[in-house]
């Protein structure tokens, strides 16, 4: 009940604060409340919910058993014959259902809402979204590359797009190139303008053919040329494996961070019952300064937990730390932290 009042509150001040600084806008793009409430902060709620969690258990867990340190109820409970380890068997049992709501929200709502959030925001608070791409390349699948030199979204249209066979040896055996494709969502073709088709057969022959028009599968779909669809954070967890799966194969550059978002929805709920069992040993002592002291010493713990998460994301992205030793890292270290200052907690 502590977690849950003190994540109402602050859920409460930060909704206050951002409809102060966006207010001008719901108004100025005609936004009413009814959607302002439903379709924007119903959806923001569980993505601040899922974020501070670990931060919110932590204090919460700090503040009430500080309390009971304060008055000798620790003392008491472990003075009337039960064990340390029962003791932390409740708090155990709390943080492990807030980490399964997490894991949850995280792994298949909160894309949902974030989906909800950016097309609110692209309508009633900032511009749209691009919808225009350029100089877009990638390998199709093994072997096949993909140029187009722009692309529009809403017309569903690329222009100077090539199209490139590739043998094992990288020796180029077809290329098919057009002026300008244009999706057709009903045929689920490409309509292809100035088509010229080039295919190699080496120390063999060589064929060039060329129509006005055609209507061809060229192994590609819009979204495919789209990269605001590739957005990683409206991505269920089943979807972002495939999207992890797909963009390896396309050799893009977009690997690391997709992965980084995979482990860190699968294990950051573990930071959930780390910051619980590490605001139970500082917390459980009796000390003069009561709960301020805690408090302090807490918040610098979580602060430098939150930092080094920080850092080894920051290592991931742009150095060769693997993205599931980031994300794993953090928790490991701050978890033998936890064993230690349980196995030193007064019992």
């Amino acid at each position: 009940m502590t977690f849950l009042m003190a994540l109402a509150l602050i859920i409460v001040i930060i909704i206050t604060f951002d409809v102060s600084e966006k207010l001008d806008k719901f108004i100025s793009h005609n936004a009413t409340f009814g959607q302002v409430v439903t379709d924007y902060y119903l959806n923001f709620i569980p993505g601040f919910v899922n974020l501070y969690s670990p931060l919110f258990i932590f204090i919460s867990v700090l503040f009430f058993t500080s309390k009971m340190a304060g008055h000798t109820e620790v003392i008491a409970i472990l003075g009337s014959g039960i064990s340390y380890r029962r003791m932390l068997l409740p708090y155990l049992m709390g943080s492990v259902i807030v980490a399964v709501v997490v894991l949850l929200l995280g792994n298949f709502v909160i894309p949902i809402s974030n989906r909800n959030l950016i097309d609110f925001e692209e309508h009633y608070v900032k511009s749209k979204a691009k919808n225009y791409y350029s100089n877009i390349h990638f390998q199709a699948s093994p072997g096949v590359q993909v140029y187009a030199e722009n692309y529009d979204v809403q017309a569903q249209r690329a222009s100077q797009f090539r199209r490139e066979e590739l043998s094992p040896e990288g020796r180029l055996l077809k290329r098919e190139a057009c002026d300008i494709i244009t999706y057709d969502s009903t045929l689920r073709l490409w309509h292809c303008v100035g088509y010229s088709l080039r295919t190699i057969e080496h120390g063999k022959s060589e064929s060039l053919s060329y129509q006005a028009t055609a209507d061809l599968d060229l192994g590609i779909e819009p979204s495919d040329l789209d990269l605001l669809s590739k957005r990683i954070e409206t991505m269920n967890t089943p979807a972002l494996i495939r999207h992890i799966n797909r963009e390896q194969l396309r050799g893009t550059g977009t690997v690391k961070e997709a992965k980084i978002e995979l482990y860190q929805r699968l294990l950051n709920p573990l930071a959930i019952i780390v910051m619980t069992f590490i605001g139970v040993a500082i917390a459980a002592r009796k000390s003069r300064g009561g709960i301020g002291v805690h408090l302090a010493i807490g918040i610098t713990i979580a602060f430098a937990f939150i930092v080094f998460m920080k850092i080894t994301t920051v290592f991931a992205t742009n150095g060769n730390l693997s993205p599931f030793m980031a994300v794993l890292l953090p928790q490991v270290l701050f978890g033998l932290a936890t064993v230690y200052l349980i196995y030193k907690a007064p019992k």
